[in-house]
Parts: C-alpha cells; structure tokens; sequence
C-alpha cells in the first residue's frame, strides 16, 4: 500500500466489487480490493445476458478482465478473506488472513451464499449443469429435462418458471412446506413432483447426466438446480451494527447512493438484495464506488 490509510477498501471481487473499485480508483482515491476471484458466483458461470456481450461469455474471463482494468488505474487486489472489520476513530480497522488495515471507506460485496446440498458430485458439476439461480440459467435448459432440489417457495416457483424452458421439470423434496396458493399452482401444473425423497448423489461425465435418490431411484436429467433459499453474507455487516432489510434479513439496506445506516459503509451486488443479476449487481457497484470515494476524498480534505 501507498500509504497506511487506504481510502476506499472493497470487500468482494466479483463484478459489483470490481466496478466499485474501477470507479472509486477512477475519482483519484486509493482503493484496494479484498477477495478471491474463484469465490465469486460467476467465475464458474456463463454469461449471455449482459448488455453488450455477444454470444456466451466465460465468467472466469470477465472477471480477469475486470482485475487487470482495475490494476491499469492503480487498484490493488489481495487475494485475501476478510477475517473482521471494527470501527475505529471514524475509521476502519480490517483483518485479513495476512494483516491488517485501515480504511476510510468501505464497499460491502460479498454476494450471498446460497446453500448448498452437500452431496457428491455437486461441486465438481457446478456451472455444468448444476446451478443456484433459475433466474440465471433457465434459458441454458430449453428442451431439457431438469431437476429443482428444494422444500419451500424458492424451489416450487423456481420449478413452475422452468416450465417455459425445459422439456421435463422434476421437483424434489423431502418434505415440501409451501402455502396452499402456491400448492394450487403447483398441482395444476406439468411439474413432476416427488415429495419425500431426496438427492444422494449427482452424475455425469462432461456434464450432469442423473441423479441419485435416497430411496435408491435414478432420474435422468441434464440440469439439477438447487433452491434451499439463499443467506446473505452478513457475518461482518452485522458486527458493524449495518441494518438488513426487515422482511427477510437476507441483504443489506441502502439508499439511492448505496449507503448503508453507517456512515462510511457501502453496500453492492447481491448483498444488497435482488434480482441477482450482474447487470445490477455492476450498476450497484458504480454507485457504492462513486460515493464512497466522495466520502473518503472529503474525510481527507477535512483532515
């Protein structure tokens, strides 16, 4: 680091981290990035959604193409966790795995962490037919025969939106708790419902091919989308007292500039609430980038 109070320390570096780092450098503040690039959602995943990109793009491209615009403007990235961060004189003290700094800002944009199944195969097929995000993906299943994993509202709406995309939708769930409307919906739909077992094992070679029920049944499918609901990243916001929303207390709240209750702290992407697109998730990221170099820039001007 040039100097021992860095001006605006980004946590995250996914696409909304990123941007905010690319615009926060750009505003002549110094700016470092905290995060491993193979942690964000879309470094496994395939992008055709985003303006401007032709055809299917690779994450894991994107993104290395993000770090080295950021590096060409002076950012730093550190391929380190965040272990904590504490309020500290109007400042903010941060303790990586390798040390720790000070900050005068920061942009929260962790993501969310969506649960996983834990089951063999899933890692090794995950952004190759296994996926957390029906909003994202479906459109990669046209004609398929896919799989929704899950025992509450995310998976059966999840399943019910597959329907306009792939051939044949299987709902699976142990123990399915859903509200009778959406109960309603569900019967009178084409969805296949197996309700009382659950996925043990998922297979393929290049892809996924089936799956594995724990009553020892095999379904052939292309695509396993798991929908157990996603929890925030919020460990560290809630130990600075930054307020979550109220309904679900799954993001973080900001205003219109992406400023949390805190003064000084930031918030971007997925962390910050739906859709979990990158399209947001970037338009979050230019703002929290913007203001919180505004804020730091004044801090020091005040100094």
């Amino acid at each position: 680091m040039k100097n021992d109070i860095i001006d605006v320390l980004v946590v995250g570096s996914g696409p909304a981290g990123l941007q905010a780092a690319l615009h926060a450098v750009r505003k002549k503040a110094e700016v470092a990035v905290f995060g491993k690039l193979d942690a964000s959602s879309i470094h496994q995943a395939h992008v055709e959604n985003y303006l401007c990109v032709a055809g299917v793009t690779n994450g894991a491209d994107m993104l290395a193409v993000g770090v080295a615009q950021i590096r060409k403007f002076g950012a730093e990235i550190i391929a380190e966790d965040i272990l904590g961060i504490e309020a500290r004189d109007g400042l903010f003290l941060v303790r990586t795995e390798g040390g720790e700094y000070m900050a005068r800002a920061l942009v929260l944009a962790t993501g969310t962490s969506r649960k996983k199944l834990k089951v063999e195969g899933e890692k090794e097929f995950s952004g190759r037919g296994v996926s957390y995000c029906v909003d994202c993906d479906a459109n990669f299943f046209r004609r398929a025969k896919v799989a929704v994993v899950g025992n509450g509202s995310a998976a059966v709406d999840g399943a019910l939106t597959l329907l306009n995309y792939a051939s044949d939708v299987f709902l699976i769930a142990k123990d399915l708790d859903i509200a009778p409307e959406l109960a309603a919906k569900l019967k009178e739909s084409a969805v296949q419902v197996k309700n009382g077992v659950w996925v043990e094992k998922i297979q393929g070679r290049n892809g996924v091919e089936n799956i594995v029920l724990d009553d020892g049944s095999t379904l052939a499918v292309e695509g396993v989308f798991v929908e157990l609901g996603a929890k925030g990243a919020i460990e560290l916001a809630v130990n600075l007292g930054v307020a979550l929303d109220m309904a679900t207390m799954n993001h973080i709240e900001t205003d219109r500039q992406m400023k949390t209750n805190v003064i000084g702290i930031y918030a971007a992407g997925d962390i910050a609430g739906p859709p979990y697109q990158m399209a947001k998730a970037v338009g979050d990221g230019c703002v929290a980038g913007w203001n919180a170099a505004n804020y730091a820039n004044k801090l020091k001007r005040e100094a």
